[in-house]
């Protein structure tokens, strides 16, 4: 079994931290950052046991950018 290398990133948002991965769009959440960490990868298990591999992105060096955007 081949395995694939996975890319997180986790914020806190209000009282909890939120993890999400950059290959496919899932995400988790939890009390903690571990917590949420472990949330997400058992969402991730689940949610790969019925999408083909073609649909997992390779992820290399991801950068974080902020921007201020005014809204009403």
């Amino acid at each position: 079994m081949k395995k694939n290398k996975f890319i997180y990133i986790t914020w806190k948002e209000g009282k909890y931290y939120v993890a999400q991965c950059l290959n496919v769009d899932v995400s988790s959440f939890g009390d903690t950052r571990s917590k949420a960490l472990k949330n997400l990868e058992e969402a991730l298990e689940l949610y790969l046991e019925d999408i083909p591999k073609s649909e997992i992105i390779k992820v290399e060096q991801p950068t974080i950018t902020t921007h201020q955007l005014k809204y009403v």
